[in-house]
């Protein structure tokens, strides 16, 4: 393999199970018979570098079965991964184990820093082998959410959609028919609502089936610990959703009511919340192929590091961004660790969804790319909520290259795009509260899941009302959001994200060059450090202080003059 290896041509080769757990057996022999730290080192190090290429194999069959979720042959590479990854986790536990209760640890700890051992610390109390069955069932719901959601049609004005595509729509300037494509979609998704609520009701019932077998009292702390959380709880987060309630949904329903004024309606409802005013939402001003070179345009003025990493991931295919048939839908960016390259994957549907989708990818694969020779592979992703700050932070970052894109229509964009930024964050609030009510009554009834479901968006979205759409009407619109089904407890970490984001945002008007390179140094830090410890290194404010939240919807709202 070369430098210019393009995705395609990545090698692949399905583990031999017996081979890998026997390497395990002896990694463990060794670590347990080394007399040295510098010894256990070296086992460590070849641990490393055996988990490397057995993850950089599970991510390409998870890629390609994201990218064609109606083929067999990637489904059953998948399904390989997913069936054996409790038995791989069950020998990781049993090296983790002796790691961490070696005599040498103070040294290990020294060489390696304290934070991977917390985070290993924590990994220990996610797993044993009683739970590996219902873990594989976990793994075959989400696979069968996935494949279903992939699979669904939304025909619509002579056209058959699937659900990223008919999203397009959203933002068409013509009321009537962000309405229909919106009823569009609802219909769709309630034609497999029984089927929604058999596997969601499935998936509650065997993660609080695991925290009990582990000794939980219910599935909300191991979720947490499975998110790597060493540095915060559930008490820190609903103190958090609190404050998003106090200041953010305020000043989001002043954003919403001046939408209202600027499209002439006076019955505003769900199907008008994606544009902000008659022209509908800005489109970018050219197709797919014309977005990548705008885009390598745009990282060439952004500076070399950025030109660099954006030619390699065009030269080398590392990026599938067009829409189709049995493709996953949404967008997300991994890494193949081997070979020391991220992967974006995204679903272009023409709207401005595309560059906010495309920028946001590409802040964490700028990430992942900076930090790849970072060790251990811990360090190469911080959790969750801190690699959306890559994201989401460059998202604003690219403000002033947005001419490129939209033309005339950037400082709508821009704005549009700050609007959109304090309104997502009660939406997120409401998808958070929303999980801590489900593991919380895991036995309740699917009618009580969509009355939770209603609590929540009377709490933080009380401008929304839906308009002949009983899918949405009904309490279901969670059931698109596929975070709630497939990784719990996560998307919250968009919320903590967010407001670090507008923080950069803020920073960067007063100061560009200095704000790039703290982005710089904290996407060059990875994983290194638990999240606040990371906001700390750089000099950025605690999401978690109320008056972080205040000040920067205040600026936010001064900004857009409300």
């Amino acid at each position: 393999m070369t430098q210019d290896t393009r995705f395609s041509e990545l090698p692949y080769s399905r583990p031999v199970l017996d081979a890998v757990q026997s390497a395990n057996t002896e990694l463990l022999a060794t670590f347990q018979a080394a007399q040295s730290a510098d010894e256990q080192a070296a086992v460590l190090d070849a641990w490393e570098a055996q988990r490397r290429s057995f993850q950089t194999n599970a991510s390409l069959a998870s890629v390609r079965f994201s990218q064609d979720t109606t083929s067999p042959a990637v489904r059953e590479e998948k399904e390989f991964f997913d069936n054996i990854h409790p038995t791989i986790l069950g020998d990781k536990i049993r090296f983790l184990e002796a790691v961490l209760g070696s005599d040498h640890r103070p040294a290990l700890e020294s060489k390696m820093g304290g934070h991977v051992f917390r985070l290993w610390e924590s990994e220990l109390t996610t797993f044993r082998d009683e739970i590996a069955d219902d873990k594989r069932t976990e793994s075959s719901l989400t696979n069968r959410y996935n494949t279903l959601l992939a699979g669904l049609k939304v025909p619509f004005q002579g056209t058959e959609h699937t659900l990223s595509t008919i999203r397009g729509l959203f933002g068409d300037a013509d009321r009537s028919v962000r309405l229909g494509a919106t009823q569009a979609q609802a219909a769709a998704l309630g034609g497999v609502s029984g089927e929604l609520d058999e596997i969601f009701a499935e998936l509650v019932t065997v993660r609080d089936r695991m925290a009990r077998r582990l000794g939980y009292d219910s599935y909300t702390p191991l979720g947490y610990r499975e998110m790597s959380r060493t540095d915060y709880g559930p008490a820190e987060v609903a103190a958090f959703r609190d404050a998003i309630q106090q200041t953010i949904v305020p000043l989001a329903a002043r954003i919403r009511q001046r939408q209202a004024g600027a499209i002439g309606v006076s019955d505003y409802a769900f199907h008008d919340e994606a544009i902000r005013d008659l022209k509908g939402s800005p489109k970018p001003a050219g197709d797919h192929d014309w977005m990548l070179d705008r885009a390598e345009e745009m990282f060439r003025k952004m500076g070399g590091d950025f030109e660099q990493f954006f030619s390699m991931m065009r030269k080398r295919d590392l990026l599938d961004l067009k829409s189709r048939p049995g493709k996953t839908g949404g967008g997300f960016c991994t890494s193949f660790e081997e070979y020391e390259v991220p992967f974006i994957f995204a679903n272009f549907n023409g709207t401005q969804d595309d560059v906010n989708v495309f920028t946001h990818e590409c802040g964490h694969a700028f990430q992942a790319y900076t930090s790849r020779s970072l060790r251990p592979r811990e360090y190469l992703w911080p959790t969750y909520e801190a690699c959306e700050i890559h994201s989401m932070g460059l998202e604003f970052l690219t403000y002033p290259h947005m001419d490129l894109f939209f033309g005339d229509d950037a400082t709508r964009f821009r704005t549009g795009h700050l609007e959109s930024a304090l309104t997502f964050l009660p939406y997120g609030a409401a998808v958070d509260g929303f999980q801590h009510q489900i593991y919380k009554t895991p036995g309740a009834a699917a009618s009580d899941r969509l009355a939770q479901w209603q609590e929540m968006e009377a709490r933080f979205l009380p401008w929304r009302r839906y308009v002949d759409t009983p899918y949405f009407e009904g309490g279901r619109l969670w059931q698109r959001q596929r975070h709630i089904y497939n990784r719990p407890f996560y998307y919250i970490d968009y919320c903590l994200a967010q407001v670090c984001a507008l923080q950069l945002w803020s920073r960067a008007r007063k100061d560009r060059p200095g704000t790039m390179a703290l982005y710089r140094e904290l996407c060059a830090l990875g994983g290194s450090k638990p999240f606040t410890a990371l906001l700390s290194a750089v000099g950025l404010d605690n999401p978690f202080d109320p008056d972080v939240i205040a000040r920067v919807a205040s600026e936010a709202a001064e900004a857009l003059d409300l």
